[in-house]
């Protein structure tokens, strides 16, 4: 970037790092947030010049000066010299009272790395009182100015959520469903009522803010199967976001409901690694970039989705998927040729995927990512990563899933468009976030005509039933032996033998006690069917090997099994990590011709399981998962959860 003139030092009025010019209205003199980022700044008022020496929490909300504190004000608007308004929320206290005087006014600042040029140590500075007046300057001159100013850094507060799976109402601990009291006793988190609240407070705190997901807002309760993609596309629009990657589940129904929630949004969808042409449905609304401006600035936004979407999802024959990092430095490449140098990847391709495409290409300064449910944290045990992790100069970011946290990430980009500073954490939506009550108000109307399916009580459990996607995916888990066992046991009289379920389709554990139909259909939200066909041992082998064949990236192909036991060596190779594979107590033959249960996404080759596409004597419309799953706690209740070493992890 330009550097300051080191006659900046000596801090006349010719010399001024960065120039905001405010409208003259009855307001306090005002800072803008990104001039005390950096700790230190100058407020010119029409018939005086103060500087202030401090620093803004923008945590606790207040502003030190000295030994003086005071509390933010609400939110005033500031005009800059492109005649964008901006809210900026500061109040400047003076040794000898409040600055009441209205006028045009002028905030200067300069960036943290001179700041030895400013240290309140100086000479020139009175460091009692940190407050000093200095030569006049109009409002008119001030404006005049703001054409030969030099550029000063730009900072960005990123907003960003991901795999929000139409959790609308609160979720539990267990990112199942919340009951009202344990609402009321503050026990639930996230929901969209508070999601609302989050974004409208972190925006406060902000003057340059953008609002973005990474995909997979579709799929996960009742409310996407009554609503498909509406009540997502009408509550992104109550909260403002600017733009959105698509994710795999956003193909569950087709590109026909993709492009019904493309049509009602007010913002753009991308997908970057992705050939639509051949889908008529898509090919003129789905873009693989956009250009936004913010504060002045104009910022590059990239989608990428998962490249085994065919695999994950039901995007149809006529989407060709690609490369994710071929993809991404192409539109780089396109929008630096625009003169865009902020460029911004929204990702549902997952942590591993994300880390790879930042080393694999130039020019990304953010990735906002999602798929793999990522919780990235500088204070939360057991976080996978620190927020934002950094790969070289990209600054990679996730907010794990379900709305439960709200991530905010402030970059500070320099006039050149590097980053220079990246640092944030996420927000958790807990029972200290107030819940937005106009939203709470529209969510109970949306959920009326689902109470009466979701509230049947339909069975007892004794304990919690795990369903954690990250053990699920990792290792035998009463909900996988659940799922597994009920639906062996419904078609056991049939001759099947084994049943096989991908951990990707288990979406939430059940707490002890009631359990209502409206839990196990946010267990089982996919409304899949039961498949039954046969296949040869050697593919049983096969398709287990496909399942633990990405167990270091979470992935849900992972199997939960009935019927069969097998010793797992996640150290190996995939495709060799399958070994003591017992059918009925005996080893598993290769050439006998088994009957296998599944559902009929994995049956018809989902999660990888291509292997049984061509089974023999298929059948894939046998009862609803889910009916299934409740008839078969009912049937054992008060069912007792349990593991008992069908899978064994060496």
């Amino acid at each position: 970037m330009r550097k300051l003139d080191p006659a900046a030092r000596e801090l006349p009025f010719q010399r001024i790092a960065h120039v905001i010019a405010f409208k003259g209205r009855k307001h306090q003199p005002v800072f803008a947030r990104e001039m005390f980022r950096r700790r230190f700044a100058h407020m010119q008022r029409g018939g005086e010049v103060d500087v202030a020496i401090g620093h803004v929490d923008w945590r606790t909300g207040s502003f030190t000066c000295g030994v003086q504190r005071l509390p933010f004000r609400g939110a005033q608007y500031l005009v800059d010299q492109h005649d964008v308004q901006m809210p900026a929320e500061l109040r400047v206290v003076k040794r000898h009272g409040n600055v009441t005087k209205t006028a045009d006014y002028v905030a200067t600042g300069f960036d943290s790395r001179h700041r030895k040029r400013h240290d309140p140590g100086d000479k020139k500075i009175d460091r009692e009182d940190q407050i000093m007046s200095i030569r006049l300057l109009t409002g008119a001159a001030a404006l005049a100015l703001t054409a030969g100013a030099a550029a000063a850094d730009y900072s960005l507060t990123i907003l960003h959520t991901n795999d929000f799976h139409a959790r609308f109402e609160p979720i539990s601990k267990y990112d199942s469903g919340c009951s009202a009291e344990d609402n009321t006793n503050g026990e639930c988190f996230g929901g969209s009522a508070r999601l609302v609240t989050a974004i409208e407070e972190a925006r406060k705190r902000s003057n340059n803010a953008i609002l973005v997901d990474g995909g997979d807002q579709f799929q996960g309760t009742l409310f996407y199967t009554y609503y498909k993609g509406k009540l997502a596309a009408e509550m992104m629009n109550k909260m403002g976001y600017d733009a959105m990657t698509v994710g795999n589940h956003e193909f569950d129904d087709g590109p026909e409901v993709l492009r019904g929630f493309m049509d009602a949004v007010d913002f753009p969808v991308l997908m970057s690694n992705a050939d639509v042409s051949g889908e008529e449905l898509l090919a003129d609304v789905l873009m693989k970039s956009t250009v936004i401006e913010r504060g002045g600035e104009k910022l590059g936004l990239i989608g990428l989705t998962p490249q085994n979407t065919d695999e994950l999802a039901s995007p149809g024959k006529n989407i060709i998927f690609t490369d994710p990092s071929d993809a991404v430095q192409g539109e780089v490449d396109k929008l630096t040729e625009m003169g865009v140098n902020k460029i911004i990847v929204l990702s549902h391709s997952g942590y591993g995927v994300d880390q790879a495409v930042a080393e694999n290409t130039t020019g990304v300064d953010v990735i906002v990512g999602g798929h793999s449910n990522t919780l990235l944290s500088n204070t939360i045990e057991g976080a996978a990563g620190s927020y934002p992790t950094m790969v070289g100069n990209t600054a990679i970011v996730q907010a794990y899933a379900y709305g439960k946290f709200l991530g905010e990430l402030n970059v500070t980009f320099d006039d050149e468009g590097n980053v220079t500073e990246a640092v944030g954490e996420p927000i958790i939506l807990d029972g200290a976030v107030t819940e937005d009550e106009a939203t709470v108000a529209r969510i109970a109307e949306a959920a009326a005509p689902l109470e009466e399916i979701r509230n049947k009580v339909v069975a007892e459990a004794a304990e919690a039933i795990e369903g954690n996607r990250d053990v699920c995916r990792a290792m035998e888990c009463s909900m996988g032996n659940l799922v597994a066992d009920a639906m062996l046991a419904r078609v056991k009289d049939q001759g099947i033998e084994i049943a096989i379920a991908n951990s990707g389709g288990l979406r939430a554990s059940i707490d002890a006690g009631e359990v209502t139909m409206g839990e196990v259909l946010t267990v089982l939200p996919f409304q899949n069917t039961l498949s039954t066909f046969q296949v040869s041992g050697a593919t049983v082998v096969e398709a287990l090997e496909n399942g633990v064949s990405q167990i270091e990236e979470g992935a849900g192909r992972f199997p939960q099994v009935a019927g069969i036991t097998f010793t797992v060596d996640a150290a190996a190779e995939p495709g060799s990590r399958v070994s003591d594979v017992m059918v009925g107590g005996a080893p598993i033959d290769a050439e006998k011709m088994y009957g296998v249960v599944s559902n009929n996404y994995v049956r018809n080759g989902g999660d990888g399981y291509k292997m049984f596409v061509d089974a023999e004597n298929a059948y894939d419309f046998g009862p609803d998962l889910a009916d299934v799953t409740a008839e078969f706690i009912a049937e054992n209740a008060p069912y007792q959860p349990y593991t008992d070493g069908r899978i064994t992890m060496k």
